[in-house]
């Protein structure tokens, strides 16, 4: 699939990876034109259920849909979930913003935890949207750790991907989590790593609450990166060896050479731990079915630009969308 994204041009203000990230994450939004959503419950494995947030058109089956996928310890109320769901919406999409296991105040619904290889919650939900709703038209978006899952996705059907599904985005998607994880180590990155471990423990202590049989905080106050806490937690109770085992083998980039449908992945060569290498990878550059759009500035997950007639600036979502329009298109979509 052809297709051109248009040049984004960053404010004076905002060409430092770091302040555009801390600046998105913080700014607040409102989107008085989205629908209040439809709650629904996938049951996505035994004594597993994942919480939805669903946006329907009128006729739900005529409209193409956009399956929304967030990062690591976000939600479907994430702002950039919310941005991309009323972009979508006013384009005509149906939008389903789906809670990974745990997460959006969902801990009680799933005992196991969700890591960035467990494809199998979303493509799930996309059977359900296929068998039950009839959809014809499905394409994945995910931001990070979610964007991993979304290339993850693409790979992993390969040849085999379900004719309604019709693309898939990412955004700063973490495809090489060791690389990922060694640029979140790195001092600057401080701020990110603090963050992203008190939410993580604070989940692990809601996890003993609810499963105290299959959670123990031992130790857990000694923990001080993301590594140290997947070696812990995240690697042990997904099948995998440790952190290192983990990262290796749930990374997008392990299968990516396999995806066969259009793949867009937008990042930014200043994200701070997101490393632009990773999509210089032969697997990536090599795949005709793979677009990358690399910028100079964006951040991680920002890619805000100068508001214009109507529009909040927000670049990325902007690009999803006519993305998802073409491939809608491109792929025979029932729209």
């Amino acid at each position: 699939m052809v297709f051109a994204a248009d040049p984004y041009v960053a404010p004076p203000a905002l060409r430092n990876g770091h302040r555009m990230t801390l600046y998105a994450w913080a700014r607040r939004r409102r989107f008085p034109r989205l629908p209040e959503p439809e709650a629904r419950l996938f049951d996505v494995a035994p004594q597993t259920r994942v919480l939805a947030k669903c946006h329907w058109q009128d006729r739900r089956a005529e409209h193409p849909t956009f399956l929304l996928l967030h990062g690591l310890e976000g939600s479907a109320d994430a702002h950039y979930m919310r941005g991309l769901a009323d972009k979508g919406w006013a384009a005509g999409f149906n939008v389903v913003r789906l809670n990974q296991r745990n997460c959006g105040g969902t801990d009680h619904l799933a005992e196991g935890v969700y890591h960035s290889g467990l494809t199998a919650d979303p493509m799930a939900v996309i059977r359900e949207l296929i068998d039950h709703d009839r959809l014809r038209s499905i394409v994945v978006a995910g931001y990070s750790l979610g964007g991993n899952l979304s290339v993850r996705m693409a790979g992993e059907y390969g040849d085999a991907v379900p004719a309604e599904v019709k693309g898939f985005a990412a955004v700063s998607p973490t495809i090489d989590l060791m690389s990922c994880i060694e640029a979140l180590e790195r001092r600057s990155n401080w701020i990110y790593q603090w963050n992203f471990m008190r939410d993580l423990k604070g989940r692990i202590r809601r996890k003993v609450r609810l499963y105290p049989e299959s959670y123990s905080v031992a130790g857990l106050r000694r923990l001080r990166t993301v590594r140290q806490f997947d070696d812990a937690y995240t690697a042990p109770m997904s099948g995998y060896r440790d952190a290192a085992d983990y990262y290796h083998r749930a990374s997008a980039l392990r299968v990516i050479a396999n995806a066969r449908v259009p793949t867009l992945i937008l990042s930014a060569e200043d994200d701070p731990f997101v490393p632009a290498e990773q999509f210089r990878h032969p697997d990536v550059a090599g795949n005709p079915h793979v677009k990358v759009v690399l910028t100079r500035h964006g951040g991680h997950c920002g890619f805000i630009d100068a508001s214009r007639n109507g529009d909040d600036g927000y670049w990325a979502e902007r690009t999803v969308v006519k993305w998802g329009q073409q491939a809608d298109k491109t792929r025979g979509g029932g729209s």
